[in-house]
């Protein structure tokens, strides 16, 4: 089943920036999660390096990271999505 990985470069302040703008992109998160078209998101183990998330449709990617609060902010500096083919996909499809 295809997804699509949603790749973040960081700003090199984001230390700095990303506090002041946490809440709005972990409400934006959730909303997307709760709507079912983002499956998971979150930094690497450091949050200087790279982030993503996994998105049912590309669509779906896009509408998340256009208005994301850590992009317009600053916090990212910049984005680019990924199709990708899962190899595992659970029992029942999804």
């Amino acid at each position: 089943m295809k997804k699509y990985v949603l790749l973040y470069e960081t700003a090199e302040d984001v230390l700095e920036k990303a506090p002041a703008h946490f809440g709005g992109h972990v409400a934006r998160g959730n909303e997307f999660h709760a709507q079912g078209s983002l499956l998971m998101y979150w930094p690497f183990g450091d949050p200087r390096e790279r982030s993503m998330a996994v998105s049912t449709s590309r669509e779906a990617a896009v509408e998340f990271v256009e208005n994301n609060p850590f992009v317009l902010n600053g916090v990212v500096r910049n984005w680019f999505i990924r199709a990708w083919d899962e190899a595992f996909v659970p029992v029942d499809g999804t």
